[in-house]
């Protein structure tokens, strides 16, 4: 186990190092220049004063030299600094990380209590009413823009009710009832546009373990019909579904931005986007490295949650086999 650890922390290294420097060139290639629109919007600002900011942070010299500058400062955990927010992108990320993280985590957890269930039911009841009906639903679900769904969720939810706000968070000061409130639509939002997905994933795995031989001995012995459906099916269909899970974290980060946004909630889908959108390249280049390493921690997440719902599987280096 630690051997194979470490070995995927090394390779995710590597990953986080390319996408990196992918994305310090692809935002660098951007149009319009930091130091340029402080130029425009400042009347009072000098040619001279527009170099001297060049100078101080690198914007002068060649692409890879800057790369190499700001790649030894993030190795030491100075990750620069936000033009937009005025202060280093470290006290800008955390905060709006942990916002997302919250967001993220009981959205997935609720989609998940909803979909297993959903998805466990549909198999047992394959090509029933009830199959039909929880398949038109996931597909209803799937087919809706995340957009559309959060501005249904405020006309619909938000205006009427009054103790719902539309967006915004709550301050650190407030209550918890106050946070859940604010926090009810986003998770609301996330949370459907996942369950359909999730769910179909379920029912089309469920399917494939009822098939199994080891589906039919247990039949044949006798088993009682609840045990074979959740101790011998349902152990073997989650493993499918984890790996859809983890490649999803990308996907709800996308999915974070848009709800984040309209919402009014300061995560980091909604950092990203202002950071691309105001040029400040620190603080987006940051915040793709965060999603990205998201990413990467799901899939070792779900190889580990693999050797422990499935003692069959070893986990492995496959470099070397052992």
């Amino acid at each position: 186990m630690i051997h194979y650890l470490t070995h995927r922390l090394i390779h995710s290294f590597l990953v986080l190092l390319v996408v990196s420097f992918a994305s310090y060139g692809l935002i660098g290639l951007m149009p319009g220049d930091p130091i340029d629109l402080m130029f425009s919007a400042n009347p009072e600002m000098t040619a001279a004063d527009a170099e001297r900011l060049r100078a101080r942070y690198d914007l002068d010299r060649p692409v890879l030299a800057r790369y190499a500058s700001w790649l030894a400062g993030a190795l030491q955990g100075d990750f620069g600094y936000s033009r937009l927010y005025q202060q280093p992108v470290g006290d800008v990320l955390m905060p709006r990380l942990w916002a997302t993280f919250q967001l993220l985590g009981i959205s997935t957890l609720v989609a998940l209590a909803l979909a297993i269930p959903l998805g466990v039911w549909a198999a047992a009841r394959h090509n029933r009413l009830t199959d039909y009906a929880i398949n038109l639903i996931c597909f209803a679900g799937i087919s809706v823009p995340p957009f559309w769904l959060a501005l249904l969720l405020i006309a619909y939810i938000a205006v009427p009710v009054a103790w719902i706000p539309a967006g915004g968070m709550a301050e650190s000061g407030d209550s918890g009832l106050d946070h859940l409130r604010h926090m009810l639509l986003p998770v609301a939002a996330l949370s459907l546009a996942s369950i359909g997905g999730f769910t179909r994933f379920m029912r089309g795995a469920m399917l494939q373990s009822l098939g199994q031989d080891y589906m039919r001995t247990a039949r044949a012995k006798g088993a009682n019909p609840a045990r074979q459906l959740f101790d011998h099916a349902l152990r073997n269909a989650l493993l499918p579904l984890i790996t859809v899970i983890a490649l999803s974290f990308g996907t709800l980060f996308s999915g974070a931005l848009i709800t984040e946004t309209i919402f009014g909630w300061s995560g980091m889908g909604r950092m990203i986007y202002e950071a691309v959108m105001g040029n400040d390249f620190n603080l987006a280049l940051v915040g793709l490295m965060v999603a990205t390493a998201f990413t990467l921690a799901g899939s070792i997440l779900a190889d580990i949650a693999y050797a422990v719902l499935d003692p069959r599987i070893a986990l492995q280096d496959r470099g070397n086999g052992r």
